[in-house]
């Protein structure tokens, strides 16, 4: 099983490792226990953390509203909850 996800009925928790300032926004593998994702946004404002919460939306099918940002505003390091997902987690890995 892998480190970097955990699903609990229709939750999925994401265990993320953030790189801002990315040429375009990209999950680039696995980064230890964290997935590796690489943001086409500034860490300026928030900015990161919204442009985060739009494309891990886009990445698993689902409406913004139902992606939460649990821990790690100010951090790399991210932890973020997605309600109702039919996308395996694992499969995001495999389109990279």
């Amino acid at each position: 099983m892998a480190d970097w996800f955990r699903r609990n009925a229709e939750i999925i928790t994401l265990s993320l490792h953030v790189q801002p300032g990315a040429r375009r926004s990209e999950i680039t593998g696995l980064h230890g226990e964290a997935l590796k994702i690489k943001l086409a946004a500034p860490p300026v404002e928030g900015r990161a953390n919204e442009a985060l919460l739009k494309f891990i939306a886009g990445v698993f099918d689902v409406p913004l509203r139902q992606v939460e940002l649990k821990q790690g505003t100010q951090s790399r390091h991210k932890v973020v909850a997605i309600t109702g997902s039919r996308i395996a987690p694992e499969s995001v890995l495999a389109t990279k």
